[in-house]
């Protein structure tokens, strides 16, 4: 009896082996399906965030560069305006001057006067030639200021097209 129990008992220790076995590789089964589904959502998740670190790095990027291109059109409207200026303020030196020149020549002629009625003509002559170049250097001076303005901001307009332009595209374009 002793070897029919020895072999009953053999084949139990066989029979719960082969469980055992069975059940492990069947765990590690399990656990390595369950690994993989979890790794996918994670992986998908990985990927998510990275394309979007990918869009939050080349939007700060391009904001860079659109704000290097507004300090250099800054740059470009300051210079150009400072240009202007200073040729208006040369228009306005040679105006002066030239009304200066022709206000002495008008003294000098009245000098030599002998009656009141060549006074009253050059005085008269005086005033409608320098009211006639005052107001041609007065058109001169006001064209070249609208010009130096329009110049001036030209750079800045860009920028403002530019930005429109932008603003009315999608970001991830």
């Amino acid at each position: 009896m002793s070897t029919r129990m020895e072999t009953k008992m053999s084949d139990v220790k066989l029979l719960v082996n082969d469980a055992a076995v069975g059940g492990a590789n069947q765990g590690a089964k399990l656990l390595n399906e369950g690994a993989h589904q979890a790794r996918a959502p994670m992986d998908k998740t990985v990927a998510q965030t990275n394309k979007a670190a990918e869009g939050l790095f080349k939007a700060a990027g391009d904001a860079a560069e659109f704000s290097r291109g507004n300090v250099e059109a800054i740059a470009q409207t300051t210079q150009t305006y400072m240009a202007g200026v200073q040729d208006l303020s040369r228009m306005t030196i040679a105006m002066v001057q030239g009304l200066t020149e022709q206000a002495m020549e008008g003294a000098r002629a009245m000098g030599g006067v002998k009656s009141l009625k060549d006074a009253t003509a050059i005085q008269t002559s005086l005033a409608r030639s320098a009211m006639e170049r005052s107001v041609a250097e007065a058109t001169k001076l006001q064209e070249t200021a609208l010009r130096v303005a329009e110049q001036s901001f030209a750079p800045l307009s860009a920028r403002l097209s530019l930005a429109a332009e932008k603003m009315g595209r999608p970001i991830a374009a």
